[in-house]
């Protein structure tokens, strides 16, 4: 209330006395068409059922991205794609999952009879999103991360035999990216799901129990015949249970002393998978312009930035309501506001909507390898998470200043969100469109929410735990931040 009596009074002081809105005035009428309505609206519609929860490649991503080029169409956006399109195309495999999957513990007793254990989907286990097609049963060798790194004297394989086994590994690696870049990067490959999946398959192993999650992830390779599993805490116990090692201890010991400590747990499990692998898959990014009308700033670009894609079925519809249809919803009610009510712009703003984020970042890996105006005359505002909760985080805001200052003063004056920055290394593996545009100097700011509760890559990120207001309030903020920016006389970078 306190903010819309503020805005209010704003535009009443602002009107001048023949009754013609000023600039300001003006602006802040634009900033109100946002809706939260509007918003939530787009969010309802990428979460629909009929797009098969937006995987990249498949049919229903794309004819999700061309409803969106629909909308951009009608606003008045032009096409910033290839040859003249809303699209540009990229080269993306991809894999399906069915229903019929699952993960069983055998438990022998004493009598030679035994027991089964059978999982539960979702809150137990994942089916590997690009998993094999198939069922493995065998002995489980627990395998510590996963490694084999001769050049740090590292091999979790070293000591024991995994052919024709199901291994267990955890994720990342034993030295984080929070140790800094001098002790990190050595490390830094190895810690790629790709390059863990390549490796237990070199080394002889049919299977693995990945302790990530339990959650859905299409950002991994694909090995014909290799089955494998996303597993949470209740069965890395159960594994250990009995061998007389603490799950927690040896963990402990391979991150303080850089030594594996990999043994075979006796342990025997079935991994059933079905799933269905497309190697000549194809996906796109949406790009939607609004020129700049200087003729010298009008070649400098601000790109604001949301991928559209999620992780289509892993075998439920995984719907991606936060992660990531909030954030292409708020560059809509971005897009639109600029586009319908004709607001000046001098520099060329750009609505670059990522496909394959969720797969390798690969949509935003296309977009720099050809890119609609100069990378080093670009910055990127990036969403990714921006549904849930009452507060804004901005990643590598600090690294930035003159863009942040921009966020900060617009954020002061009108919408008085909690806000909050920090400055972002980016040492780790890709996980944002903007760690791909940082690493090659594009400066880029990216937004997240946070502030109730939030459920990634499972089904349960859905339409019930968004939050219309804080997209809202997102959106209206990025817009007179855009405004401002396009419209600077100082530069941006």
């Amino acid at each position: 209330m306190k903010k819309t009596m503020l805005l209010l009074i704003l535009v009443l002081v602002a009107v001048p006395g023949n009754g013609q809105e000023s600039g300001d005035a003006a602006l802040l009428k634009a900033m109100h068409t946002i809706s939260s309505h509007d918003l939530m609206g787009y969010v309802i519609e990428q979460t629909d059922e009929k797009y098969e929860g937006r995987l990249t490649g498949t049919p229903g991503y794309q004819m999700c991205a061309e409803w969106l080029a629909g909308e951009f169409e009608e606003w008045g956006l032009a096409p910033g794609g290839d040859d003249g399109s809303w699209f540009q195309w990229f080269d993306i495999p991809y894999t399906l999952v069915y229903p019929d999957c699952g993960l069983t513990l055998h438990m022998p007793l004493k009598d030679g009879s035994g027991l089964q254990k059978h999982y539960r989907y979702i809150s137990e286990y994942m089916p590997g999103s690009t998993s094999g097609n198939g069922t493995v049963t065998g002995e489980v060798v627990y395998a510590g991360y996963g490694i084999t790194a001769p050049e740090l004297g590292y091999d979790d394989y070293s000591k024991v035999d995994v052919k024709g086994k199901i291994i267990l590994i955890e994720s990342e690696a034993p030295v984080s990216p929070s140790a800094g870049p001098e002790k990190f990067n050595p490390w830094y490959e190895h810690s790629f799901h790709q390059s863990k999946l390549a490796n237990a398959a070199a080394h002889g192993a049919i299977g693995m129990i990945y302790n990530y999650g339990p959650i859905a992830n299409p950002n991994n390779a694909y090995i014909e015949d290799f089955i494998y599993v996303h597993v949470g805490d209740t069965i890395v116990r159960d594994i250990f249970a009995g061998t007389g090692l603490n799950y927690e201890t040896v963990v402990g010991e391979i991150k303080t002393t850089l030594k594996p400590r990999s043994f075979n747990t006796k342990k025997v499990v079935t991994v059933k998978m079905s799933t269905q692998h497309f190697p000549d898959g194809r996906g796109s990014n949406v790009i939607g312009v609004l020129s700049g009308s200087d003729p010298e700033l009008g070649k400098e670009a601000v790109i604001i930035g949301a991928h559209l894609d999620h992780l289509g079925k892993c075998y439920e519809i995984i719907p991606g309501a936060n992660d990531n249809a909030s954030a292409v919803a708020v560059m809509m009610g971005v897009a639109r506001a600029l586009a319908e009510n004709k607001i000046t712009l001098k520099r060329t703003v750009i609505f670059l909507s990522f496909g394959a984020e969720e797969q390798a970042i690969v949509g935003a890996k296309a977009y720099l390898d050809d890119p609609l105006m100069p990378l080093e005359k670009s910055v990127l505002l990036n969403m990714d998470g921006v549904g849930i909760g009452h507060s804004i985080r901005a990643a590598a805001g600090l690294d930035f200043p003159v863009l942040w200052s921009f966020i900060e003063e617009v954020n002061n004056s009108y919408i008085h969100r909690p806000l909050s920055a920090n400055h972002f290394p980016n040492h780790g593996r890709p996980r944002l469109d903007a760690a791909r545009f940082l690493a090659v100097g594009v400066p880029s700011i990216s937004f997240s929410t946070f502030g109730s509760a939030n459920y990634y890559h499972v089904p349960l990120d859905n339409l019930d735990i968004i939050k219309p207001e804080i997209m809202e309030d997102l959106a209206q903020l990025l817009f007179m931040a855009v405004v401002n920016m396009a419209n600077s006389s100082s530069p941006l970078r």
